[in-house]
């Protein structure tokens, strides 16, 4: 009941019956290109480029001429890698050529690689969807190493790489496992009651490892969504009133001039956004407009609109304050505290709930000003102008960086795809409905063949995560990220 269908298994035929070849190697001139060849016509096909009469040792490096299969014109002198199925890594024969990478060497060989009949040309992600349909990586490995190639950041590949060796499937398909369990012994019992009496305890022992089970699950998904976090990048946000220095702070974190800055108020208008690398972590930085409560120009209202939906999505939030204006209050309100002065700021920019919500940083800025400010507890003091304590806000933001995406590690992986999470969701669903329709009570009384469905419910979700039960479509949305070659 849980091998692939049938439907799988014709894919499965369709991809292992094709031979396919696309450049590896980055695109334009380099040093070396590598170009990749795989399926049933590999052997084939290496033997007419180079005219070898026996297929080389595999895995061992070989120099030889490549030539046009047609006109024997030699079109380069490279090294030949084979790798005989099944240890490829499509799962299949397949074969490397290691040439100059030139743009006309590398077309050359290609447009002679076109020329053999039942080889052609490979599609974005052919090649790792001809080791999924093989069995060589299940689709969260596959996902994984989509991710990888799109890493930016440290922490980004870490948490890529170890998903590609397996730490999210290996979670997976043990609680798989458990559950292939589960429903054999309740089929069982279904299927042998009428003739024989199965030990209660056998059943009885499905219940607590289904509870088991659930309760791994649902601490699997109190994650605070770590995983998807540091894959999407950490949305954070830049707010404080009109030009107390957001867009200097947002050029400055950039190390350019990614915002104009000007002293004219309300010069940003729109939400300008780069993505940074802070610490090892996606940082998505955000500048906003100025918050005022009035203003006649209806593309700053907009603007501030903008800002304050901004506010509302972000992970984590700037919240910008001048060091002159804290003084000229603090002037007024002498027996007040720096927190009272924080309260009176946000109620003025109409920030609603800001100081309920858990990951912000209080920047005071322009301390150039104030040359004898002593600094307060609980804000980051910097200047835009002279870049002093830039370095400890930096700090700081790594830190929340480091909260919001957690330390990817094989112990504890972290899910990172919006599916992994509804599939998790739904297969908890199931267990929920077989744990409150089996009861609290000592027998194990409920209509066996409901419980079983259940369970097969709940089976049907963790194969889709991995893949044993999947469809086209989403396939060609997973493969459709890879590049051509890959």
């Amino acid at each position: 009941m849980w091998k692939l269908s049938g439907f799988v298994r014709t894919l499965k035929r369709f991809y292992s019956s094709r031979t396919i070849f696309a450049l590896s190697s980055g695109q334009g001139k380099c040093g070396v290109a590598v170009i990749r060849i795989s399926g049933p016509k590999s052997g084939e096909a290496l033997k007419k480029l180079t005219n070898m009469k026996n297929m080389p040792e595999p895995r061992l490096a070989n120099l030889r001429s490549i030539r046009n299969p047609i006109t024997q014109e030699i079109l380069d002198k490279g090294l030949v890698l084979w790798f005989p199925g099944p240890k490829s890594f499509t799962g299949e024969d397949s074969f490397e050529l290691h040439v100059h990478g030139g743009l006309a060497v590398i077309n050359s060989i290609l447009n002679a690689l076109g020329t053999i009949d039942n080889v052609r040309a490979a599609e974005a992600g052919e090649f790792t969807k001809k080791a999924f349909h093989n069995g060589k990586l299940d689709l969260t490995e596959v996902e994984g190493l989509a991710d990888l190639l799109q890493a930016e950041t440290e922490a980004q590949r870490k948490q890529a790489f170890l998903q590609t060796q397996g730490s999210l499937s290996r979670f997976y398909n043990n609680w798989k496992e458990i559950l292939v369990k589960c429903v054999a012994h309740i089929e069982a019992h279904i299927d042998f009651d009428e003739t024989e009496t199965l030990d209660l305890g056998i059943l009885l022992g499905v219940a607590r490892d289904v509870k088991k089970l659930r309760d791994e699950i649902e601490n699997h998904l109190k994650d605070g969504r770590k995983g998807e976090t540091l894959r999407n990048g950490v949305k954070t946000v830049i707010l404080g009133e009109p030009n107390v220095g957001k867009s200097s702070l947002l050029n400055l974190l950039c190390q350019r001039p990614a915002a104009i800055v000007t002293p004219i108020e309300g010069t940003t208008r729109d939400i300008l956004e780069v993505t940074l690398n802070i610490g090892g972590y996606p940082l998505v930085l955000a500048d906003t407009a100025g918050l005022r409560l009035k203003t006649d120009d209806l593309v700053e209202k907009e603007g501030i609109k903008r800002a304050l939906s901004m506010y509302e999505q972000a992970d984590l939030i700037l919240l910008l304050t001048g060091a002159d204006k804290y003084s000229l209050w603090l002037e007024k309100n002498p027996e007040s505290t720096f927190q009272d002065y924080l309260q009176n700021y946000v109620e003025s920019l109409k920030l609603s709930n800001f100081l309920d919500k858990k990951n912000f940083i209080v920047v005071l800025n322009k301390t150039d000003l104030l040359p004898n400010f002593d600094g307060e507890e609980n804000l980051i003091p910097i200047s835009c102008k002279t870049e002093q304590g830039v370095t400890n806000l930096v700090e700081n933001i790594t830190g929340e960086l480091k909260k919001l995406c957690g330390e990817p590690s094989k112990e504890h992986p972290s899910m990172n795809q919006i599916r992994h999470r509804q599939n998790l969701i739904n297969c908890l669903e199931n267990l929920d409905l077989f744990l409150k329709y089996v009861g609290k009570t000592e027998d194990f009384n409920g209509d066996m063949v409901l419980l079983a469905e259940y369970l097969r419910k709940s089976l049907k979700s963790l194969g889709k995560l991995v893949g044993t039960v999947t469809n086209e479509q989403l396939l060609d949305v997973i493969f459709g990220d890879f590049c051509i070659g890959k």
